[in-house]
């Protein structure tokens, strides 16, 4: 995305009543589901892999 600054903080992760919270800077929030969360991780991870490979073409991580 250009235009936008990555930040170099990692966010927050917390289970509250049995839903994953995520907290971030800016403001960010998001509370999933524990099946959300797990899919939501495999595709941070795989998308971090990606961005540590920057010769290889973007590609959506969804």
């Amino acid at each position: 995305m250009q235009g936008t600054e990555a930040y170099p903080e990692p966010m927050t992760v917390s289970v509250i009543e049995g839903e994953v919270v995520i907290l971030g800077p800016d403001a960010v929030s998001v509370a999933l589901t524990p099946e959300a969360a797990e899919e939501s991780a495999r595709r941070l991870i795989a998308a971090a892999r990606q961005a540590r490979a920057p010769s290889q073409e973007p590609s959506s991580a969804a």
